[in-house]
């Protein structure tokens, strides 16, 4: 089943339960993917395509709850909050950081460069590798440790 299936069977199930939370995060979700099917040059959307695009409004959500918190509006962050556990919910499992910093490591091995000022070499292939299972930020934190 793919991405979309889960996610308009999600719909539909959020329907019958009367769960207007989880319907809005799920139909946010499925605009997305709209969005992506109706871009110019797609002519099919894949699952990587759709986890992207979820990584995206999973990193907005993030970025809005902390605003939110900072305001003190905690009303607009329990909302945040809730659908960005929605979105988590049809993301692959996050990397560890230990394990980011292990295959970090490795990947700048495998290229044999080191210092900072490396850091172009490493991050697209470090984003490459673990683009869809780890979080930009954190790689980047990784490789700037290691490369220190």
């Amino acid at each position: 089943m793919s991405l979309i299936e889960k996610v308009n069977s999600g719909i539909i199930e959020a329907m019958k339960a009367k769960n207007q939370d989880r319907l809005r995060a799920l139909r946010g979700m499925k605009s997305a993917f709209l969005l992506l099917q109706t871009s110019e040059g797609v002519t099919e959307v894949t699952d990587e395509m759709c986890i992207k695009s979820l990584q995206k409004l999973a990193k907005q959500r993030k970025d809005s709850l902390e605003i939110y918190q900072q305001q003190g509006r905690e009303d607009l962050a329990v909302i945040e909050q809730s659908e960005l556990a929605v979105i988590e919910e049809f993301l692959p499992a996050q990397m560890s950081i230990e394990e980011i910093e292990k295959q970090v490591a490795q990947i700048i091995a495998d290229a044999g460069v080191s210092g900072p000022a490396a850091m172009g070499k490493v991050m697209p292939l470090a984003m490459k590798a673990m683009g869809g299972q780890a979080d930009g930020k954190l790689i980047s934190e990784a490789v700037k440790k290691l490369l220190a």
